[in-house]
């Protein structure tokens, strides 16, 4: 029964995790998701990525997405389900690492941590991003280590090196984690077996070299992951990412405030006691979410394992598991409104302000139910999950129109390209967001796409739809001829135009 009753508490904290994620699980897709689910979606239909869909990141992810949607479906909540379980797992892996390092109370409470620091919605925690999927992977290559160092078997460490590899393959952060293992194996004297771990390690990424070398894709999938993504890292300087830090970490602290001092305790007291490993996860978490000085809230999602564990492991008697559950009901009521009573639009407002996240979905429908599947539809601007939710290709391989006007090299080539392709490939219907030219206002590349389509838009193209967001968040929608005279209150509105 003792063996049991652990694993109870874990279902049990599942169980009230899964609940608060199902409550909110229509929550529409952000940007990144629809990235993600695009590609997922081209990749479903044989088309492989970087082909159709061009951005930095790796594509591990997309795999993730493609696989889910191939399990549950193409939907929003399909793609949320996906989060709920990989975020499931995370909490397990978590209870079976505190338990090892530290005690079973220990465990629970770590994995109790992650569930309600994993969801908050200062780490924008509701939605399935690459973060998520990066820690399923790194925990489960972190718990394989320390089971190599229970058992010497080598198939173990090989298999923790695969793992760590996936971890790189779902964002170029992950990379770090893979550097901490091999600073762990190093510092236990098992650098011997160093080459046998990074074999594993590379394994997955030359893989995926292989496959997009097969698919004519390798030269596009380089530029985009590595080439400009070293120059995209390279924009922030030390006071930007001194204001992103702050503004970053300041409402995560105003949630969950105590448990993260907990874990500033549960750190302490690792270094006093000469226990490394966490302190030294910590660091390169933190690393990990200071790639590029964006600091940006879903990837704090990269140093929650450390901080959960850090935090369960303080809970060492009845006294302390009562002041860590305290914690855990303070950090639980203080994000009452999103977690309980928001309804899911409500919730995406709440965490992006007026970003057109909710609107996408009806603009999406609107060009679905007016366009063949054959047909090619364009955004300008930044929303890739309308393509996802339309289930149209896109007219250009160019899914954000952001990176074309950064204080980046190769920015005014790909304004040109961008739009070779949308005059070569004549899209049905386009969809503008004004607020992003106006962002662009003032950028070191000129924003030449902008003024193309004032010119060439007004020739080619008729407004048929109007999504206009309101300061409260409400939106009032106008199709066909309503939409042809009627004046948007806000930039923040999303220009629907069918071509003539």
């Amino acid at each position: 029964m003792k063996k049991v009753w652990p694993w109870v508490v874990v279902l049990l904290v599942m169980a009230a995790t899964a609940l608060l994620r199902i409550h909110l699980i229509g929550t529409p897709l952000e940007r990144d998701e629809g990235e993600y689910a695009y590609a997922g979606q081209l990749m479903l239909q044989g088309i492989p990525p970087y082909k159709l869909a061009c951005n930095m990141k790796l594509p591990g992810t997309y795999a993730a997405y493609a696989a889910i949607m191939a399990a549950f479906g193409q939907t929003i909540a399909a793609i949320h389900t996906g989060l709920l379980l990989v975020n499931a797992g995370a909490m397990v892996l978590i209870y079976l690492l505190g338990r090892r390092l530290f005690s079973v109370g220990a465990g629970l409470a770590a994995s109790a941590a992650y569930a309600l620091l994993s969801v908050s919605p200062g780490v924008l925690g509701t939605q399935a991003h690459a973060t998520h999927f990066v820690v399923l992977a790194a925990l489960g290559g972190l718990w394989l280590l320390l089971r190599f160092e229970d058992t010497g078997r080598s198939w173990t460490l090989f298999a923790s090196g695969v793992l760590f590899g996936v971890a790189f393959l779902m964002k170029q952060h992950g990379i770090l984690f893979g550097v901490f293992a091999a600073g762990y194996l190093v510092s236990v004297r098992r650098w011997k077996l160093l080459p046998l771990f990074l074999a594993g390690a590379a394994a997955p990424f030359a893989i995926t070299c292989l496959i997009l070398w097969w698919a004519g894709v390798f030269c596009r999938f380089w530029f985009w992951t590595f080439t400009y993504a070293s120059r995209y890292v390279a924009e922030n300087s030390l006071r930007d990412g001194a204001a992103a830090l702050a503004a970053t970490f300041g409402p995560i602290l105003r949630e969950s405030g105590a448990l993260w001092a907990l874990a500033a305790l549960g750190l302490w007291l690792a270094v006093r006691g000469k226990r490394f490993l966490l302190p030294f996860l910590l660091l390169f978490s933190f690393a990990a979410v200071s790639a590029g000085l964006f600091f940006r809230a879903h990837y704090v999602v990269l140093m929650l394992p450390a901080v959960a564990l850090l935090a369960g492991s303080c809970v060492r008697g009845r006294i302390s598991a009562a002041i860590f559950a305290a914690a855990l009901v303070l950090s639980l009521y203080l994000q009452r409104d999103v977690l309980f009573r928001m309804s899911p639009v409500d919730v995406s407002r709440e965490m992006y302000g007026l970003e057109p996240f909710p609107e996408a979905v009806p603009v999406a429908s609107y060009i679905r139910n007016h366009t063949r599947p054959e047909d090619l539809i364009a955004v300008l601007g930044s929303e890739p999950e309308i393509y996802f939710y339309a289930h149209r290709h896109s007219a250009t391989s160019f899914l954000y129109t952001e990176p074309l006007v950064e204080p980046q090299p190769f920015a005014a080539g790909m304004q040109n390209d961008m739009i070779a392709e949308l005059e070569r490939n004549e899209p049905a219907y386009v969809v503008r967001f004004p607020i992003v030219e106006t962002l662009s206002l003032g950028a070191d590349s000129p924003p030449r796409i902008f003024d193309w389509w004032s010119d060439y838009g007004p020739k080619h193209y008729r407004l048929v739809g109007i999504a206009d967001i309101m300061e409260d968040g409400s939106s009032e929608y106008r199709w066909d001829q309503a939409a042809e005279t009627y004046q948007p209150h806000s930039l923040y509105h999303l220009a629907v135009y069918r071509r003539n």
